[in-house]
């Protein structure tokens, strides 16, 4: 097993791996009224509109879900985590999409700075 940890990225598939070296990430929580298969299919037109329109908008997608009432309230609420830093272009992408959707009550939004610290590489064989 070739284990060994390397500090500095060496091959070409490694430096393919090397994570900025500050990351920002957005998390916007779209706090809805109800969530059924119909709601689903809104959201996720919506969300499409959204990426499509976010051409020149430093970003990338990381992930996106749904959290019943318990998780974090007692609001259902639509996540959406992003990692960039063009933070107010995205507030606006958010709020014109969802500001007409009478199934949503609030946005609230979430933005974590990391800078990374160490990293290091290695493979395993199987």
């Amino acid at each position: 097993m070739n284990n060994d940890m390397k500090p500095v990225a060496q091959t070409k598939f490694e430096k393919k791996l090397v994570q900025d070296k500050y990351n920002t990430n957005v998390a916007f929580y779209v706090h809805i009224n109800e969530f059924n298969n119909s709601v689903r299919e809104e959201i996720d037109k919506k969300i499409a509109e959204i990426f499509y329109f976010m051409r020149g908008i430093d970003w990338n997608f990381d992930s996106y879900g749904v959290e019943k009432p318990g998780s974090r309230g007692n609001d259902i609420v639509c996540y959406f985590i992003l990692r960039s830093a063009d933070i107010e272009k995205l507030q606006k992408l958010f709020v014109d999409y969802f500001k007409d959707y009478n199934n949503a009550i609030k946005i609230t939004c979430s933005v974590t700075k990391y800078e990374k610290i160490d990293e290091g590489f290695f493979e395993l064989d199987i």
